[in-house]
């Protein structure tokens, strides 16, 4: 009986264990959220828009998650011509991370209060966390060239490294995927529009706290 009893819960633990790898690629196969594990090593030269979005769908094929992936970037256009939102590129969400977590149900929510996007759920594509502030490299810059609501900026100079084409002199809007600035305040740092990055290359963008990376959609 006591042998019996012990062959049983082995089982028992044998079949929990087959249960945690299947749940855990499930989850991955249904992630339409993350931020990109790695940069394309190229600062913020990315191959413009239809580059980024093949990154994307890169990573997200690495890990078993198929679909349209759209980079979370603007474009401006010279002239004063419309630029491209960022906000219009993702689909209509709702976005899950990795393990599963909503992080917005649509365009309007993850353009307000209600975003859960911060360090434990804008994770990379294979549900690893980003490094933030305080971890060694800092890497929280996360490169967007948008505003507040998702859309190109109207503010003038380079906002985008040339739409994400430059890899030297420039600037890109970052936003901080921890939600944590440099000096402690009340309100949480905007998680798609930050502050301008330092430059364009690799280098510059490590200088003030990031690595070229970027946000990913699934789009449909």
């Amino acid at each position: 009986m006591i042998r019996s009893a012990s062959l049983l819960l082995a089982a028992a633990a044998a079949a929990a264990f087959a249960v945690a790898p299947a749940q855990a690629q499930a989850q991955k196969s249904n992630m339409s959220f993350f931020v990109t594990s790695v940069g394309k090593g190229n600062g913020a030269n990315l191959g413009g828009l239809e580059g980024a979005d093949a990154h994307c769908a890169a990573l997200a094929k690495g890990a078993g998650s198929s679909g349209t992936w759209r980079a979370y970037l603007s474009t401006v256009e010279p002239g004063g011509a419309p630029g491209v939102n960022a906000r219009d590129r993702i689909g209509k969400g709702p976005w899950r991370n990795a393990k599963g977590t909503v992080v917005a149900r649509n365009v309007n929510d993850l353009h307000s209060a209600k975003v859960n996007i911060n360090k434990q759920t804008a994770l990379d594509e294979k549900g690893n966390p980003i490094k933030g502030r305080g971890d060694q490299p800092n890497e929280h810059d996360i490169l967007t060239g948008s505003d507040p609501n998702g859309m190109y900026s109207t503010a003038g100079g380079d906002t985008t490294c040339g739409n994400w084409s430059k890899n030297a002199e420039g600037s890109a809007i970052v936003g901080h995927h921890d939600r944590v600035g440099l000096k402690p305040s009340r309100h949480m740092e905007s998680w798609n529009s930050s502050h301008g990055s330092r430059g364009c290359s690799q280098d510059n963008l490590k200088a003030s706290g990031g690595a070229g990376l970027f946000y990913c959609f699934k789009a449909n």
